[in-house]
């Protein structure tokens, strides 16, 4: 059978008009649950067991558990990845990746795992959660390098792509795989040693002789 196409949030609007409170404290719910049981164990029933809500409640708002995750993904995206504008490269990749980290270690972190952690085993899911939460991380960064090359800050062939990749890699990799600690010194190590060199005018890329 052929795997659906996420085509977007699909949030019902039935009913009575949306409380905006309400919204997000079924969000919160559906991440304390899935942070607990992760993605495919995840009900309706639970979210609204732990948001002391009924059933029709969430219905009333999101159709599927997909949508309800997806949107809540969304919101998250847009409320907590700042998009700063402090003048300069270095800044704007430290203030963004800072927030992003901070983000990710708070109660959101162990629900990010969770998630991430399905995506090769729901495709529908891998590809919503690319279409928003992604997309979303990587449009910042991309903004944030457009407004350094248009202050002259980038080399012509500074890898943009690479650049966006390994931002947000560095943090998934010690949030997913080794444990350390999402911290300043991190980010800033990750910013002066790594992005900057990359794509900076006045910086020579590393070279690829093993010493």
């Amino acid at each position: 059978m052929a795997t659906p196409v996420y085509s977007g949030a699909r949030t019902a609007q039935r009913g009575r008009p949306r409380d905006a409170s309400r919204d997000d404290a079924l969000r919160r719910a559906a991440l304390e649950v899935m942070a607990e049981v992760g993605y495919r164990a995840l009900t309706m029933d639970a979210v609204a067991a732990r948001a002391r809500a009924g059933k029709a409640t969430i219905y009333r708002r999101w159709e599927s558990k997909l949508d309800l995750v997806i949107d809540t993904c969304t919101q998250l995206a847009h409320q907590n990845l700042p998009e700063p504008r402090t003048g300069s490269l270095a800044g704007d990749l430290r203030e963004f990746l800072s927030g992003f980290a901070a983000f990710l270690s708070g109660p959101i972190g162990k629900a990010a795992q969770a998630l991430v952690g399905e995506l090769p085993h729901e495709p529908e899911l891998a590809v919503a959660f690319r279409e928003t939460f992604l997309t979303a991380q990587r449009d910042v960064l991309r903004r944030i390098l457009e407004r350094a090359d248009e202050r002259g800050e980038l080399r012509p062939e500074a890898p943009r792509g690479m650049a966006v990749e390994l931002a947000g890699a560095a943090l998934i990799y010690r949030l997913m795989l080794t444990g350390d600690p999402l911290d300043r010194p991190f980010v800033d190590r990750v910013v002066e040693q790594v992005l900057v060199p990359l794509v900076a005018e006045g910086h020579q890329p590393a070279g690829t002789q093993v010493t």
